[in-house]
């Protein structure tokens, strides 16, 4: 009896190696179809094979792979590797498989459970931790990643190309590594690649991608030629479904999709893009100008928040941060970030703007005018040659009641600047300030010298004639000059107004509040109950 048993044995595995080696036989011709085929007929005569059940999921998986194939098998793959599990519920390396399997389904808190499973079983699968590893990376969780890299490290280190590489990849977003520790781990990937069998199939796969660079190039010149279409995008959807592993294809679809003003559809190839690779810059940043777009500024500032812990050292994403938190009303965060920029930039030009930034914040939103001033020296110190900030420096010390100070500002940048208009006429409005009506008269007189448009220096001219020298004449030229070079200029039209109104016309007095009272709706120069009460006033 025995030795019949131990003969039926030596056929099933005689036949086990037959089976095995026609299906290899099939896959190495690239018929992975006929393979899989083979391999289900078999499973028909010994549906608990676990071996070939194992074979039929690994079939699968390639086919899901294949970067040529448009159909998804992974959940085949699962259900085979998951029949296999039955009767072999201590493997490991089937454990591992139905987490890889759920990984490239992108179900990572599955995967990670059955990493977790296959290390129980085996505690020494460096595969398994560096899949974790690969995991907290795309979450986000770079220590989480670096320490499970680690492990698969110290397991095998002669086959860890994978593990060194992504530990690279990490410290190089940091500056607080040194750079012969991060170049230490990148030349250890390189090192041990020839022994990483999966960081050489990975590889492989990468450099497949190649062949997909002409439709890169002929797309490039067709958007150059002819601007975003429909065509473009027919184009980069056919190549996706050719090659879906392919990141850079998934970023130019969105780019495809955002032009043409598909948001929803260009969000979600970002987020595949960076599902694929957590540490794609480009498509968290193509992502944030999409949030931005649609002024959904929530979403902006989080992913913004995944730029700054992907490179805290870039001036531009805590700039633009700030920018977002500003038009959502948090002011104080706001201001932490443009400070973070100030500092962090290395560029004085630019860090002089976001610095000119700041005073405007402190100047308009806190009133904090100490704070502004501060900030506005600042972007002096770092381009004493930008005019703007003369005269928001001038103006600051002006609104805090420092004339001498604003004085001096702007005489300093006369010297530089003899025939800027604003500065004339901001000089023109701090003399009248001070009560100094003829210095005042001879700047907003030099300011409309040197810009005959300039409504501003016209309005305030007619009221220094109409209110402080009586010249209701004059007044209204330098009132109507102001409304020709802007219509839309409430003020000029109630000063105008307010002048008709004395010659004794109230019809037309009348007429031109009315003007600026529906101006006024829009641009709010004024107190509309003022207007009101002026229109009131000539019939009372």
């Amino acid at each position: 009896m025995i030795k019949s048993t131990q003969e039926d044995m030596n056929k099933v595995d005689l036949q086990n190696k037959k089976i095995k080696k026609e299906i290899d036989k099939f896959k190495k011709s690239g018929n992975i179809q006929k393979a899989i085929e083979t391999c289900q007929g078999a499973l028909l005569q010994d549906e608990n094979n676990a071996e070939l059940h194992i074979k039929l999921g690994d079939l699968y998986m390639e086919w899901h792979l294949d970067i040529h194939q448009v159909k998804q098998y992974v959940d085949e793959a699962i259900t085979e590797y998951q029949r296999a599990l039955e009767s072999c519920v201590d493997s490991a390396e089937i454990y591992y498989k139905i987490a890889m399997a759920f990984y490239y389904k992108r179900e990572l808190e599955k995967a990670i459970n059955y990493f977790k499973l296959a290390l129980e079983h085996n505690t020494k699968m460096a595969e398994a931790h560096f899949m974790i590893a690969e995991i907290f990376m795309k979450k986000g969780d770079f220590l989480e990643a670096i320490e499970s890299a680690q492990r698969a490290i110290q397991i095998a280190p002669l086959s860890s190309s994978r593990a060194y590489f992504l530990i690279f990849c990490i410290q190089s977003l940091s500056n607080k590594t040194k750079w012969y520790k991060k170049f230490s781990k990148l030349i250890a990937s390189f090192i041990t690649l020839p022994f990483d069998k999966y960081a050489l199939k990975e590889v492989a796969r990468k450099l497949s991608y190649l062949q997909f660079v002409p439709t890169l190039i002929r797309t490039s010149i067709m958007i150059f030629l002819h601007g975003f279409n429909q065509k473009i995008l027919d184009i980069y959807r056919e190549t996706i479904d050719k090659a879906p592993g392919f990141v850079e294809l998934y970023i130019n679809l969105g780019r495809v999709y955002f032009e043409l003003k598909r948001y929803d559809d260009a969000i979600c190839e970002y987020k595949m893009a960076i599902w694929l690779d957590s540490l794609n810059i480009r498509a968290y940043y193509y992502l944030c100008q999409l949030y931005e777009e649609q002024r959904d500024f929530d979403n902006a500032i989080e992913t913004c928040k995944k730029l700054i812990e992907l490179q805290p050292h870039v001036a531009d994403f805590h700039c633009r941060i700030a920018q977002y938190l500003y038009l959502r009303g948090d002011i104080s965060e706001a201001i932490e970030h443009y400070q973070t920029a100030v500092t962090i930039n290395p560029n004085p030009q630019w860090t002089s703007v976001v610095a000119q930034t700041l005073g405007f914040i402190f100047q308009e939103n806190t009133k904090d005018l100490d704070a502004a001033i501060s900030s506005y020296q600042n972007a002096y110190n770092l381009n004493p040659n930008d005019i703007d900030i003369y005269l928001n420096l001038g103006n600051v010390f002006f609104e805090k009641g420092s004339y001498d100070n604003a004085l001096i500002v702007y005489k300093k940048a006369l010297e530089s600047s003899p025939y800027n208009a604003r500065l004339h006429c901001n000089l023109g409005y701090l003399y009248w300030g001070k009560g100094n009506i003829e210095e005042a008269i001879k700047e907003y007189e030099k300011a409309i010298k040197y810009d005959n448009t300039y409504d501003i220096a016209y309005n305030n001219l007619g009221v220094i004639y109409l209110d402080d020298l009586g010249r209701v004449k004059k007044a209204i030229e330098l009132f109507e000059s102001a409304r020709k070079y802007n219509p839309n200029y409430a003020l000029a039209n109630y000063n105008l107004a307010r002048s008709i109104a004395i010659t004794g016309d109230k019809v037309e007095a009348a007429k031109l509040y009315q003007i600026a009272l529906d101006i006024n709706t829009y641009t709010q120069e004024l107190d509309p109950k003022d207007i009101e009460e002026k229109i009131q006033d000539l019939f009372t």
